[in-house]
């Protein structure tokens, strides 16, 4: 990625840089293999909600999978289409239910037997019925940090498989809802295919079971999950696609005019993305450097909470490498965004890249310590 490092010059740090050029690349090859097979994506928002992706997403025909009230207020701002919103989470509140139904939203995600009872009541109120899907946990590991998993018996997410016979039969006696399909989301950042592999012969699996209760299957969804290159970003500034979906099409045993979906987020946003800092001190200790940006875990709060890495890169230096100790201002000992970190000998206010932070980075910011929200600029 080039930065214009002239235009940033000029602009207050901490701030977030987005290349469009890249994201509209990365969205061209999505729609190229999601119409191979007739594939649906619907954007997962809570990975990036800022105003101006979204639109570009929203134009370019993709859906959107929110995950709470204001997330579908944000997709129905940036110009999604309700008919392509599908509406997930483990607790919807009872404004969240209304709103999707008030705008006649695709789908509602159900994760429980209580929670589908209630929007059976809501739905009864106003004389409509919702479309469902239900969300199953289908027990598998993902394979990634355990607070991204969520497709394990013991995560909160969706319905257990043991308990699938009682809610089909409880569903059928609902008059207001409108059986349409099933749904998963295992995790996030999966690497290995193997592990969607996996997911595709428990889908079969739970197809034949589904159907054997009396309900037609008419829509497959897959949620997302899949990871990118966090190491080296400019080597692959787009996600596998290609055989991602095909692997798919090969082990799905799709039904005739069943419909499969997709609910990726990090895959479609986070290489686009950048958190651009500035280096307020280099403070040397006892036996290490600190690099002491002006950017903390209030706009990119991954590392302290995943144990995630980013590149870290010296925008504007070009002496020779040293080893940091990148930190930030916050007043936490968790505020580190890397240990043992290569770079260009830093000076104050030098510019710094963290990369691949498209995704769960502006969104997650906060104002703790009573900062400010940091602001977005785009390439163009």
């Amino acid at each position: 990625m080039i930065f214009p490092i002239e235009k940033f010059r000029q602009i207050e740090t901490p701030f977030y840089y987005y290349d469009i050029d890249l994201l509209r690349r990365t969205l061209k090859e999505l729609r190229t293999e999601t119409d191979r097979y007739g594939y649906h994506e619907h954007f997962a928002v809570k990975a990036n909600a800022n105003p101006r992706i979204l639109a570009e997403i929203a134009n370019c025909g993709f859906g959107a999978d929110c995950v709470s009230g204001g997330e579908i207020r944000a997709a129905l701002d940036a110009g999604f289409p309700a008919e392509k919103i599908v509406f997930a989470g483990v607790g919807k509140a009872d404004w969240e239910i209304n709103l999707g139904l008030d705008n006649n939203i695709a789908c509602f995600n159900v994760e429980s037997l209580p929670e589908m009872l209630v929007i059976n009541e809501l739905a009864a109120i106003k004389g409509k019925k919702a479309t469902i899907a239900l969300r199953i946990n289908p027990d598998i590991d993902a394979h990634t940090h355990e607070k991204i998993t969520t497709g394990k018996s013991e995560n909160k997410f969706g319905i257990n498989i043991s308990l699938l016979p009682e809610v089909c039969a409880a569903l059928k006696g609902l008059p207001n809802l409108r059986f349409s399909g099933i749904h998963f989301h295992i995790g996030s950042q999966i690497t290995d295919l193997y592990v969607f592999g996996n997911l595709c012969n428990k889908a079969n699996v739970l197809m034949d079971s589904i159907e054997a209760l009396g309900l037609e299957i008419k829509t497959l969804n897959f949620g997302g999950g899949l990871g990118i290159d966090y190491v080296n970003p400019d080597e692959h500034p787009v996600p596998d696609f290609k055989n991602f979906f095909a692997m798919f099409r090969e082990l799905v045993k799709q039904r005739a005019g069943q419909q499969v979906h997709f609910e990726l987020g990090r895959a479609v946003v986070a290489q686009c993305g950048s958190l651009i800092s500035k280096v307020l001190y280099m403070k040397q200790g006892e036996i290490k450097k600190f690099a002491v940006l002006d950017a903390g875990f209030t706009e990119l709060i991954r590392p302290a909470m995943y144990d995630a890495y980013h590149r870290i890169e010296n925008l504007t230096s070009d002496r020779a490498t040293d080893v940091y100790e990148v930190v930030g201002p916050i007043c936490e000992s968790s505020d580190v965004f890397g240990r043992e970190v290569q770079l260009n000998e830093v000076s104050r206010g030098d510019l710094v890249a963290l990369r691949s932070a498209g995704a769960y980075g502006e969104v997650m910011a906060s104002q703790y310590n009573c900062r400010t929200l940091p602001k977005a600029c785009f390439s163009e």
